[in-house]
């Protein structure tokens, strides 16, 4: 926190300049080893970026704002994932066909649809959602289609209806409120049911999920996915 506060410090006394432009007769960068990057005192749009010791001052591409953590473009993040705090932010979108601003994600459709639309440089690049979930523009990302219960149909979306009832000497019914269910052909995912509705799940970590005990186990415990952990 000291090194931050004393870059603050050192970096409102510059002339600022724009577009990565060096700053001549700046003092010494903080670090003067690798790559760090810090907040412009005023704007969110600019950054200072002190490379092995070399200080510019950067600005975010059109729809991204500097958090410090910002991955999404040399350094800059989404502009609806960054708190400006006191620091001002211009928002003017700059349009160009599927993009409201030269970055961001979009819907594809009004519509539940699995895709979405990620803009970069100002072009639309179409995107799937993983298997079982769909696109949620309150998040900017995918969901599962049961929280999104006013437009999407999860049944639709998985392939599969929860059952009213499972009888209580099933396997199923040992995950109780959540019952499980097995995917005919996919060893990797099974089906569990909240409040009624179907949520397609990755067991993840290379496991694979057996049907018998609706359980994700190590590979060479499932005979009846023989091979499937290569895929």
């Amino acid at each position: 926190m000291k090194a931050f506060l004393s870059a603050t410090v050192i970096f409102t006394a510059l002339a600022f300049a724009h577009g990565g432009v060096l700053v001549q007769d700046a003092p010494v960068c903080p670090n003067p080893e690798g790559v760090h990057a810090y907040p412009h005192p005023e704007s969110c749009n600019l950054f200072f970026l002190c490379t092995n010791g070399t200080l510019t001052v950067e600005q975010c591409e059109n729809g991204l704002l500097f958090d410090g953590k910002g991955a999404v473009h040399h350094h800059c993040n989404y502009n609806w994932a960054v708190q400006c705090g006191e620091r001002k932010a211009d928002l003017t979108p700059i349009n160009t066909p599927g993009c409201e601003y030269q970055f961001g994600i979009y819907p594809d459709t009004s519509d539940c649809s699995v895709h979405y639309v990620k803009c970069v440089h100002g072009e639309p690049l179409p995107h799937q959602c993983e298997p079982g979930l769909v696109y949620d523009d309150r998040i900017h990302g995918c969901n599962w289609p049961d929280l999104l219960i006013d437009k999407c149909s999860p049944e639709a979306v998985v392939g599969f209806k929860c059952p009213a009832k499972v009888p209580s000497n099933t396997a199923a019914a040992r995950f109780w409120p959540y019952p499980r269910f097995s995917v005919p052909g996919d060893c990797h995912r099974f089906i569990t049911c909240v409040n009624g509705y179907p949520r397609l799940i990755g067991c993840g970590d290379g496991k694979l999920f057996d049907e018998t005990t609706l359980t994700c186990e190590e590979p060479e415990a499932v005979a009846q996915c023989a091979g499937n952990h290569l895929k």
